[in-house]
């Protein structure tokens, strides 16, 4: 083979083999004229800074030159003083800065070029749009050679998340269009609010967690919360966030049907679970939807009848629009990617994830420590949950401090990494089963010195036991929209079940 065409292939090689070479010579994206326009618009009238201040920057000109002169603009005007070609002479004359350019004479070029000030955001929105596409292509090139090299301690997946970091970050940085909303469009938006919860029946608002005295403390799951629920190992975090994220599927696919023929749920629920394989939670919903217990279905202990009934109810579930991703560790840049392609594809209404202290960091950061990793997960998802205006629910252990203490009853003091998760959550909820605690202090014979007294206890033991019996306590510490309290439920050990407790009957 000619040694010249294997270094430099001919366009039909090139196209043929998919080569990348050419690429990186092709001229970046740019437009000079609509960045001397814009900035000869500013020269000749300041007013016109005021249309593309709030996205606009002197890095995002192609043209350096044309920056510096931005940024030296913006300086002025932001000061409250005047920026025109004479005033900018006086700051530029003893730099070196313009001399590429024809020194200070560029500044009455450029006002010669100006542009009316109605059209200056449509010039400031080209120069952005184009800094946007130069930034993916460098992006691009990033990702090739990271791919070409041998990045040490970055496997292929790793890649693909530094790479949908990188994405992430421009696509979040790249407008900064939110600014201020009006006041009377913050009223309209709070007007609806109130006007949804009285027009719905009962006293849920947002997304319903199928727990009735639960929806009445919170007015449902809202966009844009982060709520934690915590616990210590087998008080059935799992089970509860389950249960909950099952109610809103439900709920979703319940509105759809009440619509016209063929509606789609308008939404979706997302659950991450690192602990458990999807397998394993589709058991547990099954479980407690058939009321079949999970550990004879496990072990092959049931009956045709409870079998058809298992695969009837599997049937009716396999249409909720409930997602499960079970990878294991995953990332919070990982997460927040897949969070955003469901919402696209499907609609998103709620996030699960089980639990905060497997994820791992945005791949690219390096905390110091475990407290500030934790710290940078909740503020992910507390961004995650508005970003998307979507309720996202984090579970999360308990330190064991829990466990010397006479009432084994969580505070927020037990959090584990507790600061940073008790600053950017919108609610704490702590999942309590005195009944577990209760099985582990029945009393021994021996340990009395009289058969009396070891009755005297048995029987006090087994008057509590009768009294926690299948209840559970949802502690609500922290609501920042809400009062705390405690909700009392009903809690069914053979089948991970969570209910409502009803602890009043008529009659």
């Amino acid at each position: 083979m000619d040694p010249v065409n294997t270094i430099n292939p001919s366009p039909d090689e090139s196209r043929a083999s998919g080569s990348l070479i050419g690429i990186s010579q092709r001229t970046p994206p740019a437009n000079l004229q609509a960045e001397q326009a814009l900035l000869g618009a500013i020269l000749t009238n300041n007013r016109a800074y005021d249309r593309v201040s709030d996205f606009l920057t002197g890095a995002h000109f192609a043209n350096e030159v044309n920056g510096v002169i931005y940024d030296a603009i913006s300086r002025r005007i932001e000061a409250g003083l005047l920026a025109d070609p004479v005033t900018l002479r006086a700051e530029f004359e003893n730099s070196d800065v313009l001399s590429a350019v024809g020194g200070t004479g560029y500044l009455l070029k450029l006002a010669g070029a100006m542009v009316g000030i109605i059209n200056a955001a449509d010039y400031g929105r080209a120069i952005h749009d184009a800094w946007v596409r130069r930034q993916l292509i460098d992006i691009g090139e990033d990702v090739v050679n990271t791919a070409f090299g041998s990045t040490t301690g970055m496997t292929g997946v790793d890649q693909i998340a530094a790479g949908e970091e990188a994405l992430f970050r421009l696509a979040t940085e790249k407008g900064q269009d939110g600014g201020f909303l009006a006041f009377d469009k913050a009223l309209a938006e709070a007007l609806d609010v109130a006007e949804q919860a009285f027009t719905r029946a009962g006293d849920v608002v947002g997304l319903t967690t199928g727990l009735r005295d639960l929806d009445k403390k919170t007015g449902g799951l809202h966009p844009s919360d982060l709520l934690i629920l915590a616990g210590r190992p087998a008080m059935g975090k799992t089970a509860l966030a389950t249960k909950i994220a099952f109610s809103a599927a439900r709920a979703l696919m319940r509105e759809a049907q009440e619509g016209p023929p063929g509606t789609q749920p308008k939404g979706s629920v997302a659950i991450f679970s690192l602990e458990m394989s999807a397998e394993q939670l589709a058991t547990r919903i099954l479980s407690e939807q058939a009321s079949v217990s999970g550990e004879r279905i496990r072990r092959g202990e049931i009956g045709q009848r409870e079998f058809d009934r298992f695969v009837q109810v599997s049937r009716e579930l396999s249409q909720l629009p409930l997602h499960i991703d079970d990878t294991p560790a995953i990332s919070l840049s990982a997460m927040r990617t897949r969070c955003r392609r469901l919402a696209r594809t499907k609609g998103l209404s709620l996030v699960v994830v089980d639990y905060l202290q497997l994820m791992r960091p945005s791949v690219g950061t390096r905390p110091e420590n475990r407290v500030l990793e934790i710290s940078m997960i909740t503020q992910g998802l507390k961004a995650l949950a508005k970003e998307l205006s979507v309720p996202v629910i984090a579970l999360s252990q308990l330190s064991r401090q829990v466990e010397s203490r006479e009432d084994k009853r969580p505070m927020l003091s037990d959090l584990r990494e507790s600061g940073s998760i008790e600053q950017d959550a919108d609610a704490v909820m702590f999942v309590y089963r005195d009944q577990y605690y209760l099985q582990q202090r029945q009393p021994k014979e021996t340990s009395f010195d009289s058969q009396d007294k070891y009755q005297t206890a048995l029987e006090e033991w087994q008057r509590k036991m009768d009294l926690a019996h299948n209840r559970a306590e949802l502690i609500l510490e922290k609501q920042r929209h809400g009062p705390t309290g405690t909700v009392h439920l009903f809690f069914e050990g053979e089948f991970t079940r969570f209910a409502d407790l009803d602890m009043v009957h008529d009659g």
